[in-house]
């Protein structure tokens, strides 16, 4: 029963995460007045605004949205949906991370769920093999709390030592007197960084204005656009989008952000009839994290801004050009003039648009002109680099590991489609490995075993469109399958280059439905 019931709430919980992203609204209580209200059935005040286990955490918004979620499943807390955001907020303000505590782990928070983490082998075997690594680095305890984390973890699942892998060795001992250590030593409650950050964390009020962004988005190439942040109430924010994706269509939107803890920009926005989650870092004039469809997380896009009045050229677009050929390319920026320069043996023959925040030319780069990097400068701006090749040396399939999720097929759960690219490579003038970038190819998929063979996986775990976008089949047990097993499958994905036949490969597990999608996976 308890199990439904979670399962039945985390679901809902992942709806309601939704609020991190969305305008606040006004709640009936302050923060500090909920935190009484609604904490101190179960918290003891500790005096000086403090209180027990809760004082001694840092979090970021989603982490703190867990957490009261598990005190609304586990211990009956009664709270209305907008009180929790107000809660969120205070809390996510008042105890949450310096942006460079969450460096190297805000893929989790922004979806990136074909991440495959780096962490220690003891992280990984103790925290890792039930939830990601990121969710345990994006949060801060003293060693007592770190051991709190640990006791509430086997009381809540009783089970947990006897389970799969965790039979070949003692993990509370483990965990109790190795782990607790390690954590409270690196990521400790007090640091620094948070103390700094929070004496010099900037004022909502900087991020008002426009802000030219670049991005790039699986399947569907270079994006890029402008932005427009207005004020709405407190830390809240109105946002307007207006892009084009790299085959000239364009797009348009419109929604609403909330800044958290002064950096941490959360926003819906509807483009067109898609509803779309903004997970930012908004550091020094500068955005960067990614958007990605609210019901498909999978389809997402890398994001980069800067505000107007912070002169800095983000992007070139695309950025590779073939020796001996001509090429249409984009420079993206904000405060762009002057004349732009791509590098030796690169000439811009025409220029075919030129604003502040974009500069459209025609290049052609000379056939005997050196493979290797160039450095794009545009007037007295330097950043992006241009990729100059002679030719494909190797094809790689980005991400080279995925995972897909069959769903639908009546059921509630929606497919969780495979996504992938063709990245090529060559080599430069010395003869080291030279990115070039994503290239069009002709997609197909094959058996990963011969056991996937023999279950005739390709058959039935789902369909490899010409886009480079594998649709997973229906959810449920198949009566054409042996033994009327799901449509799972374990395939090899295969990009063949259109131009020179150069093949990659990569990995694609079809598994079953994500039913538990919690803020932090």
């Amino acid at each position: 029963m308890r199990t439904t019931r979670l399962r039945r709430h985390t679901s809902r919980l992942a709806l309601i995460a939704a609020a991190l992203l969305c305008t606040q609204v006004q709640a009936k209580e302050p923060g500090a007045d909920l935190l009484q209200s609604k904490c101190m059935g179960c918290h003891t005040a500790e005096g000086n605004d403090s209180y027990s286990r809760i004082s001694h955490q840092r979090k970021t918004p989603e982490g703190w949205l867990i957490s009261i979620g598990r005190m609304q499943v586990m211990h009956g807390l009664q709270i209305s949906d907008d009180d929790r955001r107000t809660l969120v907020k205070y809390l996510a303000d008042k105890q949450g991370l310096a942006p460079s505590e969450t460096e190297g782990v805000r893929y989790a928070m922004e979806r990136r769920l074909n991440t495959v983490e780096q962490f220690d082998e003891k992280l990984s075997q103790t925290c890792g093999r039930c939830h990601s690594g990121a969710r345990v680095a994006l949060q801060r305890r003293p060693a007592k709390e770190w051991e709190h984390l640990v006791h509430f973890h086997l009381g809540q699942w009783p089970s947990l030592e006897y389970q799969a892998l965790s039979r070949d060795r003692d993990w509370l001992e483990i965990a109790l007197k190795e782990m607790v250590p390690d954590l409270a030593k690196r990521y400790p409650l007090d640091n620094p960084a948070w103390t700094d950050w929070q004496k010099t964390r900037p004022k909502a009020e900087v991020l008002l204005g426009q802000w030219a962004f670049s991005g790039h988005m699986l399947t569907k190439g270079d994006v890029r656009g402008e932005m427009t942040v207005s004020a709405g109430q407190g830390d809240a924010f109105k946002v307007q989008v207006e892009g084009t994706y790299a085959d000239g269509t364009p797009f348009q939107g419109s929604g609403s952000a909330i800044l958290y803890n002064g950096f941490e920009w959360r926003a819906s926005v509807q483009i067109g009839d898609t509803a779309m989650r903004q997970v930012f870092a908004a550091v020094d004039g500068e955005m960067k994290g990614r958007m990605f469809e609210a019901e498909h997380d999978e389809r997402g896009l890398d994001f980069t801004a800067v505000k107007e009045g912070k002169a800095r050229l983000l992007a070139v677009q695309p950025a590779f050009i073939k020796a001996g050929s001509e090429a249409e390319l984009t420079l993206v920026g904000s405060g762009l003039s002057g004349k732009p320069d791509l590098g030796p043996g690169i000439e811009v023959t025409q220029v075919l648009e030129s604003s502040a925040n974009q500069v459209r030319v025609k290049a052609r780069a000379a056939a005997d002109a050196a493979p290797g990097l160039r450095e794009v400068s545009q007037g007295g701006l330097k950043g992006p680099s241009l990729a100059v090749y002679d030719k494909v040396e190797e094809v790689k399939v980005v991400p080279a590991f995925s995972i897909a999720r069959i769903g639908e097929n009546g059921g509630s759960t929606p497919k969780v489609q495979g996504r992938f690219e063709a990245e090529a490579w060559g080599k430069d003038a010395k003869g080291q490995p030279l990115r070039i970038g994503y290239l069009p190819a002709q997609w197909s998929v094959e058996p990963y075993t011969e056991k996937a063979r023999e279950d005739e996986d390709v058959k039935f775990a789902g369909q490899m469109l010409e886009n480079g976008i594998f649709m997973p089949a229906g959810a449920g047990p198949n009566p054409e399958r042996r033994m009327m097993t799901n449509n799972a499958g374990n395939l090899k994905v295969i990009a063949q280059l259109e131009d020179g036949g150069q093949k990659g490969e990569g990995h694609l597990i079809v598994t079953v439905q994500r039913w538990n999608n919690p803020p932090l996976p």
